[in-house]
Formats: C-alpha cells, structure tokens, sequence
C-alpha cells in the first residue's frame, strides 16, 4: 500500500494518520498521532473455526514503557499481565467497534493497538479507538463504520475537545463519546455532579466532531480506492424458522405474560417448550426439511427458538408496554437495603438488592501505605480509592473454573469506583486508603449499578464521610424501525435481548459516571436525551430506598480499622526520622507498634489500631525533629549516669548532658547524690555546641517555666 501522510485538525489540535509506513503484513494498519502520543493500530482477519457461531472478535490494547522513555519494574524487567488501564481501554476500543460488523462474520478478527510514544499531555486511548476504525476499514473488513471517539472535557464552563491530562484533572466532566454514520454508539464518562442537561449537551458538542473524524476516514477511503466489502449474509433456512413460529408462538407469548412467575421459573418453562419441540421434530420424517436442518447443524433450533422468543418479547414491550415480569417502561423493580451485616472487623459492609439482583459491598481502610502503586503510562502513579468487583458463577445459578478477574469483572469495578470518587472526603480530611469490594450475589440485570448502590452504603457504614450517597440504574431499549421504547432498570433478559445497556450514576444534585453500549449501529441524540432524564427519576427513588437504610455516615469507624494521626515535618528531617538504613524508623515501630508513612513534602501519616500507641509514636518523632533551643525548659527523665554528669532524654529520641556542676546550686561530690537513672527533672538549655550536641543545665529555671513545662509533660502522658 502506497505511503501516506493526512493530517486533520480538531478544535485545534492536529491528529496525524500515517498509512502504509508500519506493519505491512497486517490487514491493515495506521500510525495516529497527536503532540508526542502515537499509537499503532491494527486489524488483522484469518479463516474462521469450524463449529463457530459467534463473532470471533478480539481487542487488546497494548502499552510499552518505553514509549514514556521507562524501563519497566520487577525482576523480568519487561511488560507482564495489562496493567489495569489498559485493559479498560481494550473494552474502550471493543465496545464501539463490536456492534459495527456483521453478526454473521465467523472469520477471526484481531484489532491490537500498541502505544509506541507518549507525553502527558494527550491520552491515546481515543486515538487507539478511531484508529480502530481506521485500521479495519484498510483491510477491508465487512464494516458498518467508520466509528470515531473523542473525549469532551468542561474546565469552567467551556467545553473541550480531547483535553489533556492537567485539563481532564482540573475540570468537572470526562467523557468519551464513540460514533458512527447512524448516531452515537458508545458513552463512557465521570463527573462532579453533573445536570443532565450538561451531560446531553456534552455528548451532543462530541458527535459533532465525531462527525468529522467519520468524515475525514471516509475521504481516505476515497483517496485510496479501498473497497467497502458486502459480503453476502449465509442464508437462513426459513423451513425451521416457519415450523416453530407455528408450534411455538402461542406457548412463548403464554409463558412472557406469566408476570409473577420467576426468572427460574420462566427459563425452566421455556427449555420445556424448546423440549417438546425438539421431540416433535424428532418423530418427524428422515427426509423432512426441519429434521433435515436440525440434524445438520445442532446449534439450529436453540438459536432459532432464541431469536423467536426475542421477537416475542420485544414486541409484546413495543405494541403493549409490558414487560415479562409485568413492569410498566419506567418501573424500579422492588428494593431492600441494609448495612453492617457483617462483624465490625469487617470495616463496613452494605446489602443492596434490585429484584433479583443482589450485591454485597464491603469497605476496607487503610493507610498511606496501602495506596495502589501503578506501572503504566498513565501521568498518575498511585489510586487512593480501589473498587473491585466479584462475579462468581454461582450468581447466575452456573458452574466454572474461577480465574483472576476478567475484563468485564475490571470494567465494572471500574465504572463503579468513577461513580463514587466526586463524592469521596478529601485525603487532608480523611486520610485514609480506601477499598470497596463488590460481591455479586445473585445477578438478574445491572449489577455494575448495583455495586454502586450497596458501596455507597458501605461506605456510610464504615464512617467515610462521603459528600452525598450514590445512587444508579441501567436503562434499556427495544428499537424496531421507527419504533422506540426506553426501558428503567432493565433486568436480565432484556439486556440479553434488547438493544441498549444505558447505566447512569448520580446523587441529587447531579451525574457523576455514565457507561452506554449498543447492540445497534448508533441511536440520535433525542433518544439518548430521553434516557438520560428518565434515570433521573428511577435513581432517586432507589436512592430514597437507600437512605431508609442509612441516611448519612456513622460518626466513628470501625473500632478495628486503623487510627490515623497526621503531622507535618520539614522535608529536610525525613532523612532524622528515617535514620540511617531505617533504623530510626523501624525503633519506633518495635516500640509503638505503629505504623509510619512518611511522603516526600513532609507529611507524615501515623497508623495503629491503639490510638494511645499513635499518639506515643507521634511524640517520638515530635522529638526527633524537635529543634532545641537555648533557655527551653522540659521535664525529661534520666537515662545514664557517668561521673562528670548525668544524660537525660528531655524530649522522646533527644538527649543532654547536664554537667556535676549544673546538676545544684552547691557542690555536688557524686553525681549519684543528686539525680539517679529514671527520675525525671526539670532541665533547661544551656547551649547547643557547634557539633550539634545539647548542654543542660538545672540551675536559673524560673517557676513560671517550670509549671508550663511540667503542664507540657503532663498532657504528654
């Protein structure tokens, strides 16, 4: 393929495409750039799997630290397991992409994207998901786009295209909002309480420049003379189809207006039906057409019995506003809440269940030095508040093999813990490291919203004094033509066989994360509008649900989670309190049993279950970096005798000498006469000689002095 350079400019800034340069054996592959961030693209088609019925689509977005100009850590000294950045950046580029081919494409298709160059001001994940698009349409690749993504950010009230990281840091809003010719097809965003209004006007402003990025693709298209391939879908055999739409029809709909009935029950009445089906075509004759189709291909009936009773479903919502479980469009499904369910060892804990959605959230708190460490590309190098999410198999009623977390699993923990960061304390408030885990327990539909939920009541209950509760919902649609209906807090099956996954998270007085994904090639911006203020209702009722619960946090945490007490230090006295190979440091741990974080400005975050056990570690290092005077008073306590003197410890970690001729205002003959070791006395500074070293004295101490100092040492203790 011929070398080409283009260049497209957006809200003035450049993005540069460089085709035909790099991986020349790949389907296709681009170069795209903008400032110092450059990130290869590639899609790549092979001969599909026999026995394969489904879209064999794979995403990896890859990144290398020496795009950064970093060796990476450990003892390999070479990128391991995705960091988890850029695993949700895979699911960035997956999710748009996904709904864009043919169903029907069985061929395994390979998009990677590798980030090869990077500064700090411009985040390359939406460059990655264009150049998805881009790369795709070069192999020519059956393809409903081009897609194209940008971020929006709203720094004061101006909103901005593909913001940098300061930009994004310092604003109110990060969103991603992904495109296609027929509408918006991907929303991913956090941010401070939001309106809605905001959000719609923010995805609108990004899908006008999406616009433009589509463009742009399809003009290179041209430029290049590439094919938009449409290959012929296989053909359906409408001998199977007709034969159950006439046995199976009436039995499905009977089953989806069973309102009451439950999900177990209405998947143990339809694999019923599917049953008496598959035995009816059996006792059919050899040569019969339907035997014939379903002697071929094993997998025919269970996905023609699924695409019906999706048909039925969807339009028994659309011609008569029902659901299977009886709902109106815009009705919550019923909700319990709770909270410290478990045992105070447990920091906090909060039970939220929707229906048959049921999650339980736990919060942990920890100290300065819990804080997550991060190994990539990304400008910040450590996360304050962790949210993890658990989906085990016995959620859904199904046995598996139980691995490391997947994608999903790290999507939703994610999306979880955007929505819960705009109302956290700040660290100066609450200083302490944060991690919710969210258990599913039962699933039935919108368990990332669940986890939303109950980790809000977690949070109340472990005493986090968060700003406002959380609340969200996931909102669906069924779409036929012009035909659409808009459905709250969508359980399973209707996610399963509907077109939209909208999850929408909020307090009162505002969005704080949104997550939409498609199953369709786009929907305009009236109908994602609609959705938008139509959560709005749903998420405070489930909110109100959740404060009859627990209507603001407990005033104490946990008795078992760590005291913290913080101080400041001058920066020049880390390396005191340290101590040379730590050897200060850990004497006051062994002593105390404490636990002390010290970070580079001088803040230093002491730690134990015991708040006495704080407050004495942190009158150790009060005296370590206590810089004595002449003419302080203290009351310190006698750790030695020699015969010219006596040393003692005036403040923890801090000694003097004070000479046989300060110890009295007479002749003293042995030092033993006057003061022996564990007294305590009032001394005072006589000086301080030019190697540091303190000279004390118990003469001249005037009353007043030595009251304020024995008050000192009184509150000490």
């Amino acid at each position: 393929m011929q070398e080409i350079d283009k260049s497209i400019s957006i809200d003035g800034r450049d993005i540069q495409l460089k085709v035909g340069l790099l991986a020349p054996q790949a389907g296709g592959s681009v170069l795209v750039s903008s400032g110092d961030t450059a990130v290869l693209v590639t899609a790549t088609r092979s001969s599909g799997r026999e026995g394969i019925d489904f879209l064999p689509l794979l995403v990896d977005y890859e990144e290398r630290l020496y795009a950064a100009g970093r060796i990476p850590g450990g003892f390999l000294r070479r990128e391991g397991r995705p960091p988890e950045r850029a695993t949700l950046t895979s699911r960035l580029i997956d999710r748009p992409m996904r709904p864009l081919f043919p169903q029907w494409i069985r061929d395994d298709i390979q998009i990677v994207a590798t980030t090869i160059s990077m500064d700090e001001d411009v985040p390359p994940d939406v460059l990655a998901a264009t150049g998805a698009s881009i790369a795709v349409l070069l192999a020519e690749l059956p393809f409903y786009g081009p897609m194209a993504a940008v971020r929006v950010g709203l720094v004061g009230d101006d909103f901005i295209i593909n913001p940098t990281y300061a930009e994004i840091e310092a604003g109110d809003l990060d969103l991603i909002v992904a495109g296609s010719p027929d509408g918006v097809i991907m929303v991913e965003a956090g941010a401070n309480q939001l309106p809605e209004q905001d959000i719609i006007e923010a995805i609108d402003f990004g899908y006008e420049v999406v616009r433009d990025l589509i463009q742009a693709q399809l003009d290179l298209v041209e430029e290049l003379g590439l094919k938009r391939p449409t290959e012929p879908a296989p053909v359906v055999d409408e001998t199977l189809e007709s034969f159950l739409s006439d046995r199976a029809t009436a039995p499905i709909q009977a089953v989806l207006k069973q309102f009451e009935q439950t999900k177990a029950e209405r998947d143990d009445k339809l694999d019923s039906i599917k049953a008496e089906i598959a035995e009816e075509i059996k006792a059919l004759e050899e040569d019969n057409a339907v035997r014939v189709a379903v002697s071929e291909n094993k997998k025919a009936l269970g996905k023609s019995f699924k695409n019906l009773t999706k048909k039925l479903m969807r339009a028994q919502i659309l011609e008569e506003g029902m659901r299977v479980d009886g709902r109106k469009l815009d009705q919550v499904r019923k909700i319990t809440c709770q909270t410290g369910i478990l045992p105070k060892r447990v920091h906090g804990t909060g039970l939220f269940q929707r229906g048959l959605t049921q999650v339980l959230s736990i919060t942990t708190l920890g100290t300065p030095g819990d804080a997550q460490m991060m190994d990539d590309l990304h400008p910040s190098d450590d996360k304050k508040y962790l949210h993890h999410y658990n989906f085990p198999p016995y959620s859904v009623g199904e046995t598996r093999p139980m691995r490391s977390p997947g994608r999903r699993e790290i999507g939703h923990g994610a999306l979880a813990e955007r929505a819960l960061i705009p109302v956290l304390p700040s660290q100066e408030d609450f200083p302490y490291i944060i991690r919710v885990v969210s258990e599913v327990l039962s699933s039935n539909g919108s368990t990332s919203m669940g986890s939303v939920c109950g980790s809000t009541l977690s949070l109340m209950d472990a005493g986090v004094p968060i700003t406002q509760p959380v609340s969200g919902a996931a909102m669906g649609l069924i779409r036929e033509g012009d035909e659409v209906r808009i459905l709250t807090d969508i359980q399973g099956i209707e996610d399963f066989l509907g077109d939209m996954d909208f999850k929408v998270a909020g307090t009162d007085s505002g969005i704080t994360a949104l997550q939409m994904d498609m199953k369709i090639t786009g929907l305009p911006m009236a109908v994602i509008s609609d959705a938008i203020n139509q959560a709005r209702p749903a998420r405070l009722h489930i909110l109100e649900k959740m404060l009859e619960a627990i209507d603001k946090p407990r005033v104490e945490v946990s008795p078992y989670a760590p005291r913290l007490l913080t101080m400041q230090i001058n920066p020049d006295q880390i390396g005191m309190v340290i101590g040379p190979g730590g050897k200060q440091i850990k004497a006051i741990t062994e002593k105390t049993g404490a636990k002390v974080d010290i970070q580079d400005d001088g803040i230093v975050t002491i730690s134990a279950i015991d708040s006495d056990k704080a407050k004495q570690a942190q009158k150790m290092i009060e005296g370590i970096t206590h810089v004595a005077e002449a003419g302080n008073v203290y009351m310190g306590k006698v750790t030695r005798v020699i015969p010219i003197g006596a040393f003692v410890e005036f403040m923890p970690g801090k000694e003097g000498m004070v000479h046989i001729s300060q110890l009295a205002d007479y002749r003293v003959n042995k030092v033993e006469d006057e003061v022996n070791v564990d007294d305590e006395v009032l001394v005072k500074v006589r000086e301080i000689d030019n190697r540091g070293r303190v000279n004390l004295t118990r003469l001249g101490i005037h009353p007043d002095e030595a009251e304020k100092a024995k008050s000192a040492a009184g509150v000490a203790e």
